[in-house]
């Protein structure tokens, strides 16, 4: 048993209030009390309880990231075990305490790789623990790809998603997929019988065809405003869909460039904060400090706060950490 520790002093962020002047009783491991400065100053510790003045600074809950593809020069196209050890002591030190590493699509024997590698992490993990796998593909749209190679994507085979599960020993925790393609809803039926989360994501889907993806269990979705059909006046489309219907829940990417700040305002208006999921979607070379940048394959470069390939500046991805969109 370790010795009660106090951080006195702090301001704590709850996820719904910021409370200034606070402090935070923790006893093996756990958060046991809060108290304000007032009960502080009443409080008669036993000698036993170390006491920090953390001078103001921001007291958080451990942080969850569902969507990160890598971080420090780690990632999960690496295909080996010791790069996602190496990605959960690194994010410890940025204040995230569980994860789930984020496959892109790629051929399904590369993809095979990249869940074993993953399976065969956990349970040693250094840092943040491993939850399970979300997969950001094979099944979704090349209207919608990001930079996503075409070559890796693929159409419904319920043998293909078989094989990825079989893989995973039982650990794909979520899947972003494209409602509108055909063969979803057996695909949906598939998933929920395993338990496994789906979120729309890279589609070009109607606002029909989201209605129906809600009706087949796809209740979440991936990075919202990005990868999918805009809202328009007379076709709402995906973004458009997860706004309106209040059981839809939504990942947000949080770095100011993804998705302009007063849209974010606009979505944290209108969805309940406990309907918006914090990520990062964070790619390899994220807060990597030496080397060239490598990201899905390609060379990248960073400028403008996020990740664009070299070779025609479009936007990779993000380079955000968890606790710089707990900020933001």
């Amino acid at each position: 048993m370790s010795a009660p520790v106090c951080l006195h002093n702090g301001t704590l962020v709850t996820g719904f209030t910021v409370m200034e002047n606070c402090s935070v009783y923790i006893q093996d491991g756990k958060i046991e009390d809060v108290f304000s400065e007032k009960r502080f100053l009443q409080k008669h510790f036993d000698p036993s309880v170390r006491i920090f003045d953390v001078e103001g600074a921001f007291i958080v809950p451990g942080l969850i990231d569902t969507h990160i593809h890598g971080f420090a020069g780690f990632g999960t196209e690496d295909n080996s075990p010791e790069a996602i050890i190496e990605m959960s002591r690194t994010l410890a030190q940025f204040g995230v305490t569980a994860f789930n590493p984020t496959l892109y699509p790629s051929e399904p024997d590369t993809m095979i790789a990249s869940i074993k590698a993953v399976v065969d992490a956990m349970g040693k993990e250094s840092g943040a623990r491993i939850m399970g796998l979300h997969l950001e593909g094979p099944f979704i749209s090349p209207d919608r790809l990001g930079v996503q190679r075409p070559e890796t994507l693929s159409s419904v085979h319920i043998e293909l998603m078989e094989r990825l599960w079989t893989a995973s020993e039982g650990h794909i925790v979520n899947m972003t997929v494209a409602p509108e393609i055909k063969g979803m809803r057996e695909l949906a039926l598939y998933c929920i019988k395993k338990n496994i989360v789906l979120q729309a994501g890279h589609t070009n889907a109607t606002y029909e065809n989201m209605v129906e993806g809600m009706q087949a269990g796809i209740l979440h979705s991936t990075h919202i405003f990005n990868a999918m059909s805009e809202m328009h006046h007379r076709n709402p489309g995906a973004a458009g869909a997860i706004l309106i219907h209040p059981e839809m829940t939504c990942e947000l990417i949080a770095d100011g460039f993804h998705v302009h700040p007063d849209l974010i305002r606009l979505l944290v208006r209108d969805k309940p904060l406990d309907k918006i999921v914090l990520v990062t979607d964070s790619l390899k070379p994220t807060e990597q400090r030496t080397g060239n940048l490598i990201a899905n394959g390609e060379e990248v470069i960073y400028h403008d706060g996020c990740f664009h390939r070299k070779k025609d500046d479009v936007i990779a991805g993000s380079a955000l950490t968890m606790i710089n969109g707990v900020k933001n």
